[in-house]
């Protein structure tokens, strides 16, 4: 416990899935934290959820893709607690699954929009208060960026990036006493993993499950402890480095997990109190359908 004691972290869409639970972790570890998300994302429960366990959260809702309200975020943080010692660019969407040839162009924009812009905009803000406190950016990357994943070929794309953005941060800042890091999840319990909440077919949700060699998806609190790891003091010989968190995806060739008894395949229960784990972003929002990036 206490592994965050005196620290200040920013989590984007934290209002839901891995974010929730990454924002609750690094509470309950001593943490205040900036709790980011869209204005429609239950920000404010979690926030609410966090204090009442005796932790230290405020809210921030916009749309941090634009350079104004990443500012705005950041000031947020300085304004209310001090400082600014982690940023966690944990927010991303996950709108469509399709062949390269019938993918929609405005789910690919949206996804550039909010898995990168918002990303480059966050760290491009936070990064002058992460040199005055010697601090750390750890950013969502995926398996699917380093592998690639047929019929979600765009979004592995945009994560791709994100990797290879976050080694250059990591070489640049090193002399500014700065490091930087990306989680790297594989299919984990959200919506985005449900035929039902997600743009997974059945076919996609099954063959995700069984191409996974632990036999299940990964749990929020799972990444969530990573992240702690890779912001804490305890990683600070750790910079540039890409860890996966996938239940052995990337060293997968079939599907292993169909291999898996029952008994393995449970999920751990954990102990965070997650109660937006199935409302992540898996559509393209009202506001941003018409919105193209030129």
């Amino acid at each position: 416990m206490n592994r965050l004691e005196g620290k200040v972290a920013i989590v984007t869409g934290a209002g839901s899935g891995i974010g929730e639970a990454v924002a609750k972790r690094f509470a309950k570890e001593g943490a205040a934290v900036v709790v980011a998300g869209f204005v429609e994302d239950p920000v404010h429960e979690v926030v609410e959820e966090i204090n009442q366990q005796g932790g230290r959260a405020v809210a921030f809702t916009g749309d941090l893709s634009v350079q104004e309200t990443a500012e705005a975020c950041v000031l947020l943080a300085r304004e209310q607690y001090g400082k600014l010692d982690i940023l966690v660019n944990n927010a991303g969407v996950f709108p469509a699954t399709s062949t390269i040839d019938k993918y929609p162009v405005d789910a690919f924009q949206y996804m550039v929009k909010n898995n990168i812009y918002s990303c480059f905009m966050m760290t491009r803000a936070a990064m002058p208060e992460l040199q005055k406190t010697r601090g750390n950016v750890v950013s969502a990357g995926s398996e699917a960026g380093w592998m690639g994943i047929a019929e979600n070929t765009p979004y592995g794309g945009t994560k791709a990036f994100i990797h290879a953005f976050m080694k250059g941060v990591a070489t640049e800042q090193a002399k500014e006493g700065v490091r930087a890091n990306c989680v790297c999840p594989g299919p984990i319990d959200t919506a985005w993993t449900h035929k039902e909440t997600g743009p997974m077919s059945a076919k996609m949700e099954k063959q995700t499950v069984e191409g996974t060699p632990m036999g299940r998806r990964g749990t929020p609190e799972e990444v969530a402890n990573v992240y702690l790891f890779l912001a804490s003091d305890e990683a600070s010989y750790v910079t540039g480095a890409l860890y996966f968190v996938d239940g052995g995806v990337t060293n997968s060739k079939g599907p292993h997990g169909a291999e898996v008894p029952s008994s393995l395949k449970k999920e751990p229960e954990g102990e965070l109190n997650l109660e937006h784990s199935q409302d992540g972003h898996a559509e393209i929002r009202k506001q941003d359908q018409w919105k193209h990036l030129g």
